[in-house]
């Protein structure tokens, strides 16, 4: 492995970090949050635009950049210093990946160019809560994680072709025709705005029950949305009240809404779980790297205050103790940093093109998140009484590390489902309830 980064994805960052510190300060961010989209829209045309941010890991061949995982993981990192909101991760590490993966072509020739543009927003949509098993990064995704035929999820039904055969009650399809689907679905990443919606449902009934990818178009690219929303029948988009606002979510009501099935033929079950474990790789790396800019930016501005409050005479800096404390965060921090940027170098596939290694993306994402977590705690103690106060910026970074890690946690759920794709625990060991370690008697293992 090069750890060097080339020319090219240092200009990425030096330009993309002179942009955000002139248009993205904590003053402009409280702002940007308050309005409707819950970001700012002209600074992300200008990113998708003067930048092509959405369109870093896409081909070329689609009106993206053509760069990978890493350039997109670095875009990332630079956002976070400023606790960025915007579409970007929904879009360029959700969304975008899994129209890739699985999308027939005519669905990316007509999606991926207007996403790379900035001419449409899109992300993935997960009932229950479920995004971080969805995406195989707190265990397996091949189990009924979309509803399985019960309530709370997302049903998909086959409509048939007018003159059609209508489908079977056991769930069989019917010849040609659309979908339907029906079910809710909340945490949606910027599920408010997003102009295509890749929904998660089941489908099949009891006999033939597996999870599919969907897509619902919002908006056609090249759509006017100087305010008003296109309407969609039978949904319904309500923005939800979350810890973190930079980090909009959103509640969707889906009652018979017309779909399209991501992919041809009668899709493929295998095919969408293999497909969103890639895409989890991907958005692990891209988040990694996000909570650490997030904390990088959180711990320098400790270090700049402690070296200018005084106490008992002197800068609280100078003190052993708080010494000691902030080399820990910084220890912590440069780990995370190196684990980032290994998972979005495995996640291109590395110099052969191969696989992702197993387990490193929830590895990575585990590690930064802690890091976050320590950096903006420790962030909002030492700077004394302001720190927890609206008008200071640091809790802005304590509010990403918690509502991030609520989202796709929590950190032991993340290291164990590593441990076990790098086969550290076979037959369950390790975990709560599992088989004993290998060799030893279960009253022999130690707690």
């Amino acid at each position: 492995m090069d750890a060097a980064f080339t020319e090219e994805q240092h200009e990425i960052r030096r330009t993309l970090r002179e942009l955000l510190l002139k248009r993205c300060g904590p003053d402009e961010v409280k702002a940007a949050v308050r309005t409707p989209p819950g970001y700012d829209t002209q600074l992300w045309q200008q990113l998708a635009g003067r930048l092509g941010l959405p369109g870093l890991a896409l081909p070329t061949a689609y009106g993206g950049v053509g760069c990978g995982p890493t350039e997109l993981a670095l875009a990332c990192e630079e956002t976070g210093r400023v606790v960025l909101p915007s579409p970007l991760v929904a879009t360029a590490a959700l969304a975008a990946p899994l129209l890739l993966a699985l999308g027939s072509e005519r669905q990316r020739t007509t999606l991926l160019p207007a996403l790379a543009a900035g001419e449409l927003t899109a992300t993935l949509a997960v009932p229950g809560g479920q995004l971080a098993t969805a995406l195989a990064l707190t265990g397996p995704n091949d189990g009924d994680w979309a509803g399985g035929g019960r309530a709370g999820g997302i049903q998909a039904r086959r409509v048939p072709a007018e003159g059609a055969a209508a489908p079977s009650r056991n769930g069989g399809q019917a010849a040609g025709g659309g979908w339907r689907l029906y079910g809710e679905a909340g945490q949606v990443l910027n599920g408010h705005t997003a102009d295509v919606l890749v929904v998660a449902a089941h489908t099949g009934g009891f006999a033939q029950s597996r999870t599919l990818l969907f897509l619902v178009r919002a908006a056609d690219a090249g759509a006017a949305r100087p305010g008003a929303e296109p309407g969609v029948t039978g949904l319904l988009r309500t923005r939800q009240t979350a810890l973190d606002e930079t980090r909009p979510q959103a509640r969707l009501e889906l009652r018979d809404v017309t779909a399209e099935l991501l992919g041809e033929g009668d899709g493929d079950a295998a095919a969408v779980a293999r497909a969103l474990a890639a895409t989890g790789v991907v958005a692990a790396a891209a988040l990694a790297a996000e909570a650490v800019g997030a904390a990088d930016t959180a711990l320098a501005r400790t270090v700049a205050h402690v070296q200018q409050r005084v106490q008992f005479g002197r800068p609280i800096g100078s003190f052993q103790a708080v010494q000691h404390r902030l080399a820990d965060l910084y220890v912590a921090l440069q780990a995370a940093r190196s684990a980032a940027y290994y998972a979005a170098w495995s996640a291109g596939g590395g110099p052969e093109g191969d696989a992702s290694e197993p387990g490193v993306g929830a590895l990575a994402l585990a590690q930064a998140l802690e890091a976050l977590r320590a950096v903006a705690a420790e962030a909002v103690q030492l700077h004394g009484g302001i720190g927890f106060t609206w008008e200071h910026e640091a809790h802005l970074y304590f509010k990403r590390a918690a509502c991030d890690e609520l989202l796709l946690g929590p950190v032991h759920r993340l290291r164990v489902r590593a441990a076990e794709e790098a086969g550290l625990f076979p037959d369950g060991a390790g975990e709560p309830g599992g088989a004993p370690l290998a060799g030893r008697a279960p009253e022999a293992v130690e707690v």
